[in-house]
């Protein structure tokens, strides 16, 4: 009973904290769909070019809401694949307060610098991600010359058609949008709080210190398992993560490596209000494929004898 009642708690609290991320995203996607012209809309959609940078230095803030919300944004295609990779990789979870609490063993210069090194990947990597799926949309757009459909960027009502709400229509009160925008947040708020309180009594009862114990068994393998580490979508796997890094027990690469992959709860989300799970899966492939060669570069090339 304990555990459970454990498990329940810190699920409760866990999806607590995501609220107001929710909230705000899907309210700013009503707006969008709603109140926008499709000039705007065309406009806000180039500038995604520079979505990586502004995603990239977002995803530093140590809050996991703003993976949820670049989830939301990118099932809407509000924002490119780009983007929402390079929120991602740069977001810090529980990494930073973990270390700013031991400051004693790590110091605030290095911090300040693993920091930038998660920033830095996830801009570069969302910029070349952008730029290899933008020259293979104009590929495919010369080989279906005179193809006169449109691609509409935002897509909520897509959203309300998979939950069957019937909650988004044209030209909708600032009412409407608050009940639309409560009712998907409500919905996506129910599902990460039963999979966070199932995720949590398995780490009770296996201890995701067992798994990550085999991560420290090599250094490029290291790498990978510590990657396999992060795709969990539990907080516990970034603190333990952090934790065997300061304690001596992990490599750097590989302690980069998996926080890299970790992304929070992003990745629930996505599977959830998108319902393509092939392309989801491609999605999580292509994060844990960056994260990992990241961190195995950063392991052969020694940067963490340099920080």
């Amino acid at each position: 009973m304990d555990i459970l009642f454990d498990a329940l708690l810190d699920a409760v609290l866990d999806a607590l904290k995501l609220l107001p991320f929710l909230f705000l995203t899907y309210l700013l996607m009503e707006w969008l769909e709603n109140k926008t012209s499709d000039h705007t809309k065309q406009m806000l959609k180039r500038s995604g070019r520079l979505g990586p940078l502004v995603g990239g230095a977002l995803g530093v803030v140590p809050q996991c809401g703003f993976s949820a919300a670049a989830s939301n944004l990118y099932a809407g295609r509000v924002i490119t694949l780009g983007t929402l990779l390079a929120v991602y990789l740069s977001t810090s979870d529980e990494m930073l307060p973990i270390f700013l609490s031991e400051r004693d063993r790590i110091s605030g210069g290095t911090v300040v610098r693993i920091l930038l090194i998660k920033m830095v990947i996830g801009i570069v990597a969302g910029l070349l991600v952008d730029l290899v799926y933008s020259r293979r949309d104009l590929w495919t757009k010369i080989r279906r010359k005179g193809d006169s459909r449109k691609n509409n960027p935002f897509e909520i009502k897509e959203l309300c058609q998979q939950e069957h709400c019937g909650c988004s229509g044209e030209n909708s009160t600032l009412k409407e949008m608050l009940l639309s925008a409560l009712k998907h947040t409500l919905q996506v708020w129910a599902f990460l709080l039963l999979i966070g309180f199932a995720l949590n009594i398995l780490v009770e009862l296996v201890g995701i210190e067992r798994v990550a114990a085999l991560a420290l068994h090599g250094k490029a393998g290291g790498v990978f398992l510590a990657g396999i580490i992060g795709l969990i979508p539990n907080c516990g796997a970034s603190v333990v993560l952090t934790q065997l890094y300061l304690e001596g027990a992990m490599s750097f690469g590989a302690m980069m490596g998996g926080l890299l992959v970790g992304a929070g709860v992003g990745l629930l989300v996505l599977f959830r209000v998108r319902r393509d799970l092939q392309k989801n899966l491609c999605v999580a492939g292509l994060l844990y494929l960056i994260g990992v060669l990241a961190g195995v570069l950063l392991e052969i090339t020694g940067v963490g004898n340099l920080i």
